[in-house]
């Protein structure tokens, strides 16, 4: 490696790994991880489809998972997925990512999360496309490991009673 050295990754600093994974066909690399969110997805919350508004994902000493169910078609649908770290939802919710489901495609795709904004706020030039497929790169990686981390944690999701019963 010469003079250059890795710089050393503390556990949960996955930003600083993602910019160590750069493949040279991205955007055959992306619908991959998109096809692959998309499993772990349903594999983490095999109820999907069945939820109506919200559900509270449970593991035994570990962190609320919440999903929120923002937007359904029949063709897709769009949820937000945070882990919750208080008892009071509002007081902190991270990472809050919104993710696209393409239920005909089966494919998963980041739209947001809680620091990085969509990819539309983010750049207003649709030339820009390199800078873009980076952007949703970074953001689709990182959904990939944080499920492959969730899915470790046996999570366990249920209805939100509190938020069903409004409905």
């Amino acid at each position: 490696m010469g003079n250059r050295q890795r710089p050393r990754l503390l556990p949960g600093k996955l930003t600083a790994a993602m910019s160590f994974v750069n493949p040279v066909n991205k955007s055959f690399c992306l619908e991959q991880v998109c096809e692959s969110n998309y499993q772990k997805l349903l594999k983490l919350i095999p109820d999907l489809m069945a939820f109506k508004e919200t559900a509270i994902g449970l593991a035994p000493h570990h962190t609320t998972l919440h999903l929120d169910i923002i937007e359904r078609t029949p063709y897709t649908m769009t949820v937000e997925l945070s882990h919750c770290f208080n008892r009071n939802k509002e007081a902190y919710l991270a990472p809050a990512v919104k993710i696209r489901v393409y239920l005909d495609a089966q494919l998963a795709e980041v739209l947001s999360d809680h620091v990085r904004a969509g990819v539309t706020q983010v750049f207003k030039d649709p030339g820009l496309s390199l800078e873009i497929m980076n952007y949703k790169w970074r953001l689709n990686y990182f959904l990939q490991k944080w499920l492959d981390h969730c899915l470790k944690k046996d999570y366990l999701f249920s209805a939100d009673e509190a938020t069903e019963a409004l409905a």
